[in-house]
């Protein structure tokens, strides 16, 4: 799981970020329209409809809630425990309205990235893979280890690449 804003690159050519400009904050706006949610919440949402490729952090969400607060654009209506539950005001659903296609292209964008994560979800090979890295890793640090070995441990890679080439 990612915490950034920006999205893996793209066939090597570098960077692009997953919300232009204001973005963020009409996504947030209309998950609030949809119904009072704390900070955690927003978060969760987010990364739910992401596929969990990607959540915001703590530290965007929070100041971003508070950002919109002082716009008028949303209010406490409440709270859960210490946590603070927000939702739209009238001004902020009228600010939606007004953002419509923006909020619409960037709730697709959300979705998309979550589809997209999930049709290339390979959890179990991931987790595989960063088993032998860590097991090469401690292997290859021993100072004992030899010639003979290094290339043992060079056929099972190979070997194993083999076998999987042919699946």
């Amino acid at each position: 799981m990612r915490d950034r804003l920006d999205t893996p690159p793209q066939n090597g050519r570098g960077r692009r970020r997953l919300f232009e400009a204001g973005e963020l904050r009409l996504v947030i706006l209309a998950l609030l329209r949809e119904q009072p949610r704390h900070g955690y919440d927003v978060i969760s949402e987010i990364q739910a409809r992401a596929g969990g490729a990607y959540a915001p952090s703590p530290g965007v969400i929070y100041p971003t809630l508070t950002l919109l607060e002082d716009l008028g654009q949303i209010r406490q209506s409440g709270s859960d425990g210490a946590k603070r539950l927000y939702t739209t005001t009238l001004f902020g659903q009228a600010h939606l309205e007004e953002q419509h296609a923006a909020v619409t292209v960037a709730l697709a964008r959300l979705t998309a990235l979550g589809a997209e994560h999930r049709r290339h979800d390979t959890g179990p090979v991931s987790r595989a893979m960063e088993n032998l890295k860590a097991v090469l890793r401690q292997r290859l640090a021993d100072e004992a280890t030899d010639k003979p070995t290094l290339f043992a441990v060079a056929d099972l890679i190979d070997d194993a690449a083999r076998k999987i080439e042919r699946l």
